[in-house]
């Protein structure tokens, strides 16, 4: 399944996202930058945004 739309406001209103969900968007975590170090049960993960837009988590 691959969608190439922009997300943006207006696209938002349109989706379905549970109420019991919490919704972020990478920009708002990343600030600016294209990674962030995110920590889960003691171990380092590495979100990244790439060039073509897509994100790569590593361990």
């Amino acid at each position: 399944m691959s969608n190439d739309k922009e997300i943006t406001p207006e696209t938002l209103k349109n989706t379905a996202v549970p109420d019991d969900k919490d919704f972020i968007s990478f920009s708002q975590i990343a600030k600016g930058k294209r990674e962030v170090l995110l920590e889960h049960e003691g171990q380092l993960y590495r979100l990244r945004l790439t060039r073509n837009g897509k994100l790569i988590l590593n361990k």
